[in-house]
């Protein structure tokens, strides 16, 4: 039996759901959720219990001291709920942790649990793909739901896709069957600088996230990380020719595909976006301005306290990419195979990070080639994980 002591009565509650792992290139997606979990305060109302999703080997637990005291912290999912005022004030319940290792029909019916008991409307689940996207260019975010009247009142992309799947595929199939609307969100991330963190590919779920339900989002520092990550990025394929003269040929490529999607609705719904950043207050780029093209080079490339490190290691030599096949003839699903981005998309932006779903390349449903994140996850971070028990 779910217990909900102390969480307060929600106002047209929204999900919104990331997990470490497969689905998680360059962390984007479970740094998106903790960026919101971060900006407005989230308090933690449940966790599940670890030992019955975990494999110790894979996501072992770690060690900490706090104040002299040994304390162990368990890799697990934890839900807080975000309480959003404002004109239309709408709450949202975050769920942020790791692929489970086993028993995901039991994981998921554990969520879908919580989001019954607290009557949330639409379950949101964020994902990341590597892909043959360009660094230089906005990144892609394709919309995806296995419902077809939401696939037709919320403009995304039905899926069809057929093959292995990730917790994230799980989950959005899930709710389908229990009758609560669930939509996947995939930003692309270039497969040759795949490592963490890619605050452009985070920057770019959130914009999508926030035009799809309607939700101002502080943003803090992430543009600005967003335009320092690129610099420091441009610098180092720069030392690569190889290397540059690949990106030049990803440019040309989803260039070329996006000159037919250069439409007067794409700017229309850009220069909407604009207005709304614009009314709601803080620092907003102009339409059609280029916020990952420029920044302090020297700010990017600087080590972070702690020994930390900001600047990404060199890119990866890229190799001729094998064709995929696929069953239904359009290629693997991204995130769930960590399929690629392809290269076509719209021309509407937010501040240059994002595409809006329905002509986005790096689409989960019409994508193939490069592999997505296999890499084991340890536990997440002490400090983001509240609860510890003593060793």
């Amino acid at each position: 039996m779910i217990e909900l002591e102390g969480v307060p009565e929600l106002v047209d509650p929204v999900m919104v759901a990331a997990f470490e792992g497969w689905n998680d290139a360059g962390d984007a997606a479970s740094t998106a959720v903790a960026h919101l979990d971060s900006e407005w305060k989230g308090e933690v109302f449940a966790a599940l219990d670890a030992e019955d999703y975990y494999d110790f080997q894979v996501n072992r637990p770690t060690v900490w001291l706090d104040g002299g005291v040994r304390k162990i912290t368990w890799p697990t999912t934890r839900l807080s709920v975000v309480r959003v005022g404002g004109e239309k004030p709408r709450d949202l319940v975050l769920v942020r942790g790791i692929e489970p290792s086993m028993r995901w029909r039991s994981f998921c019916n554990e969520l879908l649990g919580f989001a019954h008991e607290l009557g949330v409307e639409l379950v949101v689940i964020l994902g990341a793909l590597l892909g043959d996207t360009p660094h230089t260019r906005p990144v892609p975010v394709s919309g995806v739901t296995s419902d077809p009247d939401l696939a037709r009142t919320m403009d995304l992309e039905e899926t069809k896709y057929e093959g292995p799947t990730g917790i994230v595929g799980i989950l959005q199939e899930a709710c389908t069957h229990a009758g609560v609307p669930a939509v996947s969100l995939w930003a692309a991330v270039p497969h040759y600088v795949s490592q963490p963190p890619n605050p452009k590919a985070t920057l770019a779920l959130l914009n999508r996230l926030e035009d799809l339900i309607d939700l101002r989002i502080p943003l803090g520092e992430l543009p600005e990380d967003a335009r320092a990550w690129q610099v420091g990025v441009d610098q180092l394929a720069a030392e690569d020719s190889e290397v540059a003269e690949y990106v030049q040929s990803l440019e040309e490529a989803r260039d070329t595909a996006e000159l037919p999607e250069a439409s007067g609705e794409a700017i229309a719904r850009e220069f909407e976006r604009y207005l709304r950043r614009r009314d709601g207050g803080g620092p907003a780029a102009p339409p059609g301005s280029h916020a990952t093209e420029s920044g302090d080079p020297a700010t990017y490339l600087r080590d972070t306290p702690g020994g930390g490190r900001a600047r990404p290691p060199k890119p990866q030599r890229p190799e001729a990419p094998e064709p995929a096949e696929s069953t239904d003839g359009v290629g693997g699903e991204a995130g769930d195979t960590g399929g690629t981005a392809g290269t076509a998309g719209t021309a509407g932006t937010d501040e240059d990070t994002t595409t809006a779903a329905g002509g986005t390349s790096g689409s989960p449903e019409d994508s193939s080639g490069s592999s997505g994140p296999s890499r084991p996850r340890g536990s997440a971070d002490p400090s983001d994980l509240p609860d510890s028990s003593e060793d």
